[in-house]
């Protein structure tokens, strides 16, 4: 068990105040960033991760986009590709889960 930055899984301000407004429960990211049982503190809020896997694009439901803080799959795709320099949604792209919980 570690301690991180939030910024280290949560690169955005406004990533990091939707989980502590409890709208951002977990985050897909290209690599693994933590490790189960990793903790992080935004504002005197500690979070737990609690599950780390591997999955690809493909796996990923509007439930998954929803608890990310977007409305549903359609609109994660498009933030994505607004976010990342030719990014190219693809099913087969593996990406690594990370859920966390408040303390």
């Amino acid at each position: 068990m570690s301690e991180i930055e939030p910024s280290e899984l949560l690169p955005s301000d406004r990533m990091q105040q939707q989980a502590l407004e409890g709208t951002v429960t977990q985050i897909h990211r290209g690599h693994q960033y933590a490790d189960e049982s990793d903790t992080f503190t935004i504002e005197d809020t500690t979070f737990e991760v609690t599950t780390v896997r591997e999955r690809t694009l493909g796996d990923l439901t509007d439930e998954d986009a929803q608890a990310e803080g977007m409305d549903d799959l359609e609109g994660y795709q498009k933030l994505l590709e607004r976010a990342h320099d030719n990014f190219e949604w693809d099913d087969d792209s593996e990406v690594v889960l990370h859920e966390f919980d408040k303390r």
